[in-house]
């Protein structure tokens, strides 16, 4: 056999290795539920909302999930007033602008309730974590975002401190609208914090009203709302479709066909008369300069370095004054400084008195007289 037919039937093999870890390390670490499965009241996770439904219904609250569009909820409501109405609770997996469309607030109108946690609000420098008071006791809240509202609106605010509201309501028409800045209020996470879990009950248990949990938020449907008169093989593509969409292995199997067509892509792919590699030219000056620093450093050899910067800086300031190429004594070098600059003779004093002493200079004082000498540079005449 040709060796270079036995190194490319390796090749395959490996990728064919390579491709299928990628594929059971997807199927295995993979979540199996997806992000719009926060704050459901099925979820058992940190973010869900489980344990607080089960708060309400041991207690003895009826409510139910809403699993159909927001449109059909309206057919629910009986033609007489005050009657039948209903509190709809909707927990956003994202933040959301605290505002509603037409058939929303239609129906708030009405005389329903709409209460929504997680609605969108300004960073505020309060404390990101912080107890707010109710009359079911004290509310732990983590975030820092607060709702603006005037002085004067003392109506509006249910939750919140000094720098804004946590928790506000509007009215709009018979009905109300209840905004929460955080959708974790009542989230599993809190299940010892009673207070949270009392306010959330308080927000939502209005008089004659039924209370509702929006899961059509979260993905969950009304079996029969969901199939509708699809024909038996549709709704069994739908089915596996939807399937596929709420586990790991919609995408496992497309990590996996786009690593295939890369693979087969690459295996068929002609690259021609190999491109040599080019050495790159070395700059003998510059590893010279680059070797030296390095034997310098590792010695400690700051005196040296330091007093040779130091001269050589001396020599630059002498040029630029007019006073030759032999080092001057500090004092004339400063007077002809102070009389061709008009600046402090100070200021170069402390460039001409860096000395090691013996001992290594530290990075931050060199650092410093290196900005001290672009200092002098920058006030020479000929610079």
């Amino acid at each position: 056999m040709n060796p270079a037919q036995n190194l490319s039937r390796r090749q395959m093999w490996f990728g064919a290795l390579v491709i299928g870890a990628i594929a059971l390390l997807t199927l295995l670490s993979a979540p199996t539920q997806s992000a719009s499965r926060s704050g459901s009241t099925y979820s058992r996770a940190p973010d869900g909302y489980g344990a607080w439904y089960s708060f309400m219904s041991d207690r003895g609250t009826p409510i139910q999930r809403w699993q159909q569009p927001f449109e059909q909820l309206a057919q629910k409501q009986p033609s007489s007033a005050n009657q039948g109405k209903i509190t709809l609770l909707q927990i956003n997996s994202r933040l959301k602008v605290a505002s509603l469309d037409e058939n929303q607030k239609a129906w708030v109108e009405a005389g329903n309730t709409l209460v929504v946690l997680g609605a969108h609000a300004p960073v505020t420098e309060a404390t990101f974590r912080t107890w707010q008071t109710s009359e079911v006791g004290n509310v732990r809240v983590e975030t820092r975002r607060r709702h603006y509202l005037p002085k004067q609106d003392t109506t509006s605010l249910v939750l919140g401190d000094r720098f804004g509201a946590v928790v506000w309501q509007e009215s709009l028409g018979q009905g109300r609208a209840i905004w929460a800045t955080t959708p974790h209020l009542a989230a599993n996470a809190y299940q010892d914090d009673r207070g949270n879990y009392e306010f959330l009950a308080q927000l939502v248990t209005q008089p004659k009203q039924s209370i509702w949990v929006d899961e059509y938020l979260h993905g969950y449907r009304d079996p029969a709302n969901a199939t509708g008169s699809a024909s038996g093989s549709e709704k069994r593509s739908r089915s596996f479709l939807a399937y596929l969409a709420n586990t790991a292995l919609l995408p496992g199997f497309i990590q996996v066909g786009v690593l295939l067509l890369l693979g087969i892509w690459a295996h068929n792919r002609r690259f021609g008369q190999p491109i040599p590699v080019t050495t790159p030219a070395v700059d003998n000056s510059k590893a010279y300069i680059e070797a030296l620093a390095g034997a310098l450093y590792k010695a400690e050899s700051s005196e040296f370095v330091i007093d040779t910067i130091r001269k050589e800086e001396q020599l630059q300031v002498q040029r630029a004054l007019g006073l030759g190429n032999q080092l001057l004594d500090p004092e004339t070098l400063l007077t002809a400084w102070t009389q061709q600059t008009g600046r402090p003779a100070t200021e170069l004093a402390d460039m001409l008195q860096l000395r090691s002493r013996g001992q290594r200079v530290s990075d931050r004082d060199l650092l410093a007289w290196l900005e001290k000498i672009q200092t002098v540079r920058h006030h020479l005449p000929r610079y």
